[in-house]
Parts: structure tokens; sequence; C-alpha cells
């Protein structure tokens, strides 16, 4: 195996935070019916640090990674020429059993044996990744440079909020945790009409800045019990999901978007008390790309003051520990 042949990778190898080590692995190629994609930049998820330290699913040794902005490099079927050249976003999962009747009902996101990038097959944190060409997502000519890296993100969001829709206008709605997936939905909520507040600590005053120039609502108090008719969680910690679960109206709803990566305690008879209707979304579906699509072309989300750090692959670490920390909104690698 030659130089020209090898990439510098963000690899999970093994149990531990540890275990995610840059390695050099072989380059990819494309397949029929695969595209492999030049690697723009990748954003540092919640979930790759869930991964780094064993609270999420994955299959070491693995290229981390999943939220993706790259140039579709080449195709391994000519009928699929056209793709080469498009600025891309892409679906986190690889492949799904297609059998299945979440597959069957058109939930690919819910299968039980969905393989994804960045956990069980090799993802962006690298310089070209494969993935299939039913992943692409041709980007808006309107995004800045690195704003597509936030597409999967929204597309998450979207899953959560618009499929059914969530908000009704004049809704007041409070979203826990000022982090990309909390800056998003509060974007989508008020996209839907709702009055909305971002809440956070007193360390995310600057997050939290980047919000109020957005138009939303923020603040680092205490939210008032009994008073939204929408909480949407995304913080993914225990004292956010209570503070959300005691804010939220009788007869209001409670959205689940931030993941804990372990069991919590949480006053979950207010559930029973208030008659709180509690939903979620997993990932993403075609029809949740199509939604957050249409919502970056019509300008209804902002993403790129999002991206508030490049980092190039071998300073990896730091950028990881800024991400487990809160540093920031959205942290993306760029490779070698």
């Amino acid at each position: 195996m030659t130089a020209a042949e090898t990439m510098t990778a963000i690899v999970k190898a093994g149990p531990g935070p540890e275990n995610v080590v840059l390695r050099q692995v072989e380059e990819p190629t494309a397949a029929p019916g695969f595209a492999r994609v030049r690697v723009i930049a990748t954003g540092i998820c919640g979930t790759d640090i869930h991964v780094a330290h064993d609270e999420y699913k994955y299959e070491a040794p693995v290229v981390m990674g999943h939220e993706i902005l790259g140039v579709v490099d080449s195709v391994g079927d000519p009928a699929d020429a056209a793709w080469v050249g498009a600025r891309v976003a892409c679906e986190t999962y690889f492949s799904s059993c297609e059998k299945c009747e979440w597959c069957r009902a058109g939930s690919r996101n819910l299968c039980p044996d969905r393989r994804s990038l960045g956990s069980f097959e090799n993802g962006g944190f690298a310089r070209f990744v494969v993935m299939p060409m039913i992943n692409l997502h041709p980007l808006p000519d309107s995004l800045g440079e690195l704003d597509g890296v936030l597409s999967e993100p929204l597309a998450c969001v979207v899953q959560c909020l618009l499929d059914p829709a969530i908000v009704n206008p004049g809704d007041r709605v409070l979203v826990t945790g000022p982090g990309a997936m909390g800056q998003l939905a509060a974007q989508v909520a008020l996209a839907q009409g709702g009055l909305v507040t971002l809440a956070g600590l007193e360390k995310d005053a600057a997050r939290l800045a980047v919000a109020a120039s957005l138009g939303i609502g923020t603040t680092t108090a205490v939210p008032d019990e009994d008073s939204y008719d929408v909480v949407i969680e995304c913080s993914g910690s225990a004292p956010g999901a209570a503070a959300a679960l005691r804010s939220a109206k009788r007869g209001g709803r409670y959205v689940q978007v931030g993941i804990f990566g372990r069991d919590v305690s949480l006053p979950f008879d207010l559930v029973l008390y208030k008659e709180l209707v509690v939903s979620s979304g997993f990932a993403s579906t075609a029809t949740s790309w199509r939604r957050a699509i249409a919502l970056i072309e019509q300008g209804l989300v902002t993403l790129g003051p999002l991206v508030t750090r490049t980092v190039p692959i071998e300073e990896f670490s730091s950028a990881f520990e800024a991400a487990a920390a809160g540093e920031g909104i959205k942290t993306v690698i760029v490779p070698s």
C-alpha cells in the first residue's frame, strides 16, 4: 500500500476514549450504487462524544463522524455520473435490512439492524467517505462554505418537530440547552410560529448571544413552572430534562431531542399529573430531509453563525474535549 492510497482518519479502535486515535486507513473506492464523497468538513456531534465514551453503540474499528459536508468525488455506476462535483450533505445510515416491519413502513431509521456512518460503517472524519447514492442530498447554492455541515442535525430536529408538527402559532415554547441541536430546535419552533425561549446556564452566555442575534428569546434563569405549551429538551442532561418537565403546562407537550447516554432520574410523574404528550424522533427520514432542505431554501433557518470553530483533523483531541465541555456551538473537523 502506497502513501497515496491512505488517508488520516479519526478511528474508534476499542473501548474507552483513549482508543479514539488518529490512524492511516485505506482510501475507499465507490462500488456500483455508491458514491465517494470528498469531505469538506464533518461536525462533531454529541453522539460522537457518546461513542468515544462507550455510551452509544459502535463496532470497532470504525472511522467516526456522521455530520458530513462534501463534494461527490466519484461514483461506482456511470449512470450516476451527473452527481460528480455536486456539493452534498449525507444521511447517516449506511444500510438497513429492508425487510423488517419498520423498513417496510418507510421508517428505515428505526430498523434494528441499521448500520450508521461513524459508528458501524466508516464515517466522515477522514478525507473520503463512501456511502449509498440514496444518502446524498444536494445543497442549495445559497449556503455558505461550511453551513451545510449542519444539514444533518437540522434533519434530525425536523424529525422531532415537524413530522407531525409539534408547535402551533402562538405557542409558548421552551428549549433547554443552547448547543447546536437546541439552536436549531429554537429556529424551527420559531419558524412554526412559536414564541420561543432558549434556556442555558451562565456559562452559556456566548452561545445564547448567538441565538439572541437570530431573534430568539434567551434566559439563564430557572424557567417558570407550568408556563410553556411545548418544552423541547436538547441539553441531554437530567437537570435540563427535569426543568423542562416542570415548565410544561398541564396538557402540554414534552419533546426529547438530546441524548443522555446513560440512565437518568427524572420527575416523570409529572407526565401523568399534567397529562403531557411525550414524543421524540430518532435520526432522520427522507421526509425530514426534504423539509429540512425546504427550511434552508426558504431562509427560515440560519446555519452559518452556528459553526463556531474549525479544527484540522490532527487537533481532534482538544476539539472533542471542548465539545464535551459544551464550548462553542458547532465545531467542525477539516480533513488533511
